[in-house]
């Protein structure tokens, strides 16, 4: 039998937080997956071997991407994560996304073109239904306003051109760039996508307002109308 712990003595994964913690500071990218998730579980969960919990969330989940874009009651389905838990992995999620957008504001858009990309795929990407995102645009393509206009089933989301006239005039937005996911995977257009930006288009040019992108996120990547000569 073995002797039992002294109040005193820490317990056996004290010493292994504690080298992780310095490899980090070390050399971060080092790091896998879940030996990251290691050390955010660290700050909310104090008193418990999370090693296991780290590895069956990326089991789970796939990576540490797919963790992070978990939904919360998805998240408190694994052994060990509660709500505080779950929620402390959004705010992580939350914050990079933050982090990102902030990156973009005050800069020309046009500019900052894969910045851009790597915004919409890290927030778009791995949604589980569409949803119909609109950037609005000054005079110096400068991002005003990012808004989720509509959002939809897994897939089809509807866009309404008059809809979203109204809102680029409120905001005295001069340009566009139109955004929607496909949860499937493949950022191929559809007719159906084809037809719509020809309709928002459309309706956009009476008021001198410039569309200029339509981009289809998806985990497979990002597709450009205009890169496709469709608009």
């Amino acid at each position: 039998m073995e002797p039992a712990q002294k109040p005193d003595d820490k317990p056996h994964y004290t010493g292994h937080r504690d080298r992780l913690r310095e490899r980090f500071a070390a050399a971060p990218d080092s790091l896998p997956d879940y030996e990251l998730l290691e050390l955010l579980l660290f700050m909310a969960i104090p008193r418990r071997d999370v090693k296991p919990i780290a590895k069956t969330l990326i089991a789970r989940f796939g990576s540490l991407n797919g963790v992070l874009n978990a939904g919360v009651t998805e998240l408190e389905g694994v052994d060990g994560i509660s709500e505080i838990t779950a929620t402390a992995i959004k705010i992580i999620r939350a914050a990079g996304l933050r982090m990102l957008k902030q990156d973009l504001q005050s800069k020309p858009i046009l500019n900052s073109w894969q910045r851009l990309l790597d915004y919409l795929h890290a927030s778009m990407a791995q949604e589980k239904k569409e949803h119909f995102r609109l950037l609005f645009l000054n005079k110096k393509n400068e991002l005003i306003a990012d808004e989720i206009q509509q959002s939809g089933t897994v897939d089809h989301t509807p866009a309404y051109p008059r809809e979203i006239m109204k809102r680029a005039l409120e905001l005295g937005a001069t340009a566009l760039i139109l955004v929607h996911n496909h949860p499937s995977g493949d950022s191929a257009p559809s007719k159906a996508d084809i037809d719509m930006t020809k309709q928002i288009c459309a309706a956009a040019s009476p008021f001198g307002i410039i569309v200029h992108d339509h981009l289809i996120v998806a985990r497979g990547g990002t597709t450009s109308f205009k890169t496709l000569g469709l608009m």
